[in-house]
């Protein structure tokens, strides 16, 4: 499982570091490409995860599935780390992410993405005020 969260800065190539834990569970390479959000970030998945993504994709009919081929498969980009842990994210990606100098590297299940700090921030604190008493209520933690 991928949990955590932490702040990193790009460096000047637009690498950032994939931690060693989120590496043993995305494997030697993984997909980047953009995020499921209605904010911009950027999604690292398994090549398995990635794989289903699309067939799933392929499946569809229609614009949606024109939409997402677009959205998610086209900008998808097969990344390795290199000995120091770290990824490049392709510009036209670190473009379309709003991705600049902060970013929080937030780890989700069977996912990691990757955020502008701001916006991130600013993501969050729209869920909490909107979803954080009903979900506790739906786990019935409240």
């Amino acid at each position: 499982m991928l949990s955590g969260i932490n702040g990193q800065s790009l460096d000047a190539k637009g690498r950032v570091i994939i931690s060693p834990e989120y590496r043993a569970e995305l494997g030697e390479s993984f997909y980047i490409t953009l995020g499921f959000n209605d904010k911009p970030s950027v999604q690292v998945l398994s090549i398995s995860h990635f794989e289903n993504l699309r067939n799933q994709i392929r499946a569809m009919t229609g614009d949606m599935a024109n939409d997402f081929m677009h959205i998610y498969v086209a900008p998808a980009t097969l990344v390795t780390p290199n000995a120091q842990g770290r990824i490049q994210i392709p510009k036209t990606i670190r473009d379309l992410a709003n991705l600049d100098k902060e970013v929080m590297v937030v780890g989700l299940d069977n996912r990691v993405e990757i955020w502008d700090k701001p916006t991130y921030e600013e993501f969050m604190k729209a869920r909490m005020a909107a979803s954080y008493k009903a979900g506790l209520e739906l786990l019935k933690l409240f």
